[in-house]
């Protein structure tokens, strides 16, 4: 079955050859609370102030596949990437990864 991507009237669809059409859900998803306390007292410390930006779930309707976008948190213009639940915090992209313990001495050494 082969699909592309394509974007029709500002909603994402994907549209399989045959021409059948495929909806994209997208469900905003917001940082668990604790993590979110985590993040926040760390860079009370570093001195830092955080922008935090949601991330979400997109699900390609009639089929199992689903993406999960991680939420994004904005320090001295560096995008770290993080997910609920986790202990680790991503720089810029996900092969680039730390522990949340580490993040402290990450920011007040750039």
């Amino acid at each position: 079955m082969d699909w592309f991507f394509c974007v029709l009237e500002n909603y994402p669809t994907l549209k399989r050859k045959d021409g059948t059409m495929v909806n994209i859900i997208k469900e905003k998803i917001t940082l668990e609370e604790s993590l979110k306390k985590k993040l926040e007292f760390i860079c009370d410390f570093a001195k830092v102030k955080p922008t935090i930006i949601n991330g979400s779930i997109r699900k390609i309707d009639k089929t199992n596949l689903t993406y999960i976008e991680p939420h994004r948190i904005i320090i001295k213009d560096i995008t770290f990437l993080i997910f609920n639940y986790s202990n680790e915090i991503f720089i810029e992209n996900l092969s680039n990864k730390i522990k949340l313990s580490e993040l402290e001495n990450y920011l007040k050494s750039i």
